[in-house]
């Protein structure tokens, strides 16, 4: 069996890069540790990083289809993020304008979760830690 040791890295293509660095770094707190403009793609690429830890490949490409689909679609479902707590990290959400759903309650766990939706709607999740 292939051993796998952890989760590098996620990629998103956002539509208006900077709109989408400014949402992943200014409001939900990543940071930009590079990014390059790659001349022969017309593309950006920045790397981010949360609490240090590099997680998303942030990418832009000139005209990249729009997701079509919902999060209950066939394929890569949501990203979530625990939080401390889920009620004030949506509160704190939706004082900067991002769309956010009610906090419902796991059935399984009982814990708190909500989603939330990016600059280009790619649905993002906030679970109770």
């Amino acid at each position: 069996m292939l051993k796998l040791n952890q989760v590098h890295h996620l990629a998103i293509i956002a539509s208006d890069y900077v709109r989408s660095k400014i949402f992943y770094c200014d409001i939900l707190g990543f940071t930009l540790l590079g990014e390059v403009y790659r001349e022969e793609r017309h593309s950006w690429k920045g790397d981010l990083a949360l609490n240090g830890e590099y997680l998303i490949e942030l990418f832009s490409f000139p005209s990249a289809p729009a997701r079509t689909t919902q999060p209950e679609a066939q394929g890569l479902r949501h990203l979530a993020f625990s939080v401390d707590d889920v009620a004030i990290a949506r509160a704190q959400l939706e004082f900067r304008g991002v769309r956010c759903e009610p906090v419902r309650i796991d059935p399984l766990t009982g814990k708190q979760y909500t989603f939330f939706f990016d600059p280009d709607g790619l649905p993002l999740e906030l679970y109770q830690a």
